[in-house]
């Protein structure tokens, strides 16, 4: 089944959101895409249609096993391509995802292929997000935001909210990426704020921030 660059997109929305809920509404999607809310319905029944998710009016939709499947290639390519972008070109951090999201609709399952190889089969992308392998398996991935964080102590970070190229701009100048580790002084105020230690510096991170860096132990 061949599907049009703006399926794809639809089903990649539906999948991210469904992490969330089991059934994804309409209007969660139209905000994803920045899209009408009839737009939305109407590409959702169309999808609807070849039985790429389950649509049902006032309860939204649900992929279905092929839906998920596509999603998960899609993913797949934006993801490798991230990861080639900023190793192999040498893009920044911030500008990985822009250019993903033009190319990840290009390339085919072999070209994908090629690039997991020659990148010695990475499981996770610049941000830190899981990359699906080629049976479309995600490795394991864990960890909680920064912000909510309940103890003290000396904490790892493996990703980072990757849609927001300010945001990342921000993380990168304070050196908050995956891969550093930090050291939590105190755990989050009233306004989501975490006070922390970074390369011998403290700093108060803003919640904004802190809700969107994933640590581990």
């Amino acid at each position: 089944m061949t599907l049009s660059q703006s399926m794809e997109d639809y089903l990649k929305a539906v999948y991210k959101l469904q992490t969330a809920t089991e059934r994804v509404p309409t209007s969660a999607v139209a905000s994803a895409l920045e899209v009408s809310n009839a737009s939305a319905t109407n590409m959702l029944q169309r999808l609807a249609e070849l039985h790429l998710l389950t649509y049902e009016r006032y309860r939204g939709v649900e992929l279905t096993a092929a839906g998920r499947r596509a999603a998960l290639e899609i993913i797949r390519h934006h993801r490798l391509i991230e990861l080639y972008l900023q190793q192999a070109l040498g893009y920044r951090l911030d500008e990985v995802d822009a250019e993903a999201e033009r190319l990840e609709h290009a390339i085919s399952q072999d070209f994908a292929a090629r690039i997991e190889q020659l990148l010695g089969h990475p499981t996770h992308d610049p941000h830190g997000h899981p990359i699906p392998n080629g049976n479309l398996e995600l490795p394991e991935s864990g960890g909680i935001a920064l912000g909510a964080v309940a103890a003290v102590g000396q904490l790892r970070i493996v990703a980072v909210e990757d849609r927001n190229p300010a945001f990342l701009r921000r993380l990168a100048a304070l050196g908050l990426l995956p891969g550093e580790t930090v050291e939590v002084l105190a755990v989050a105020a009233a306004d989501g704020s975490v006070l922390i230690r970074l390369s011998g510096d403290e700093l108060r991170l803003p919640g904004e921030l802190a809700a969107h860096v994933t640590v581990v132990a």
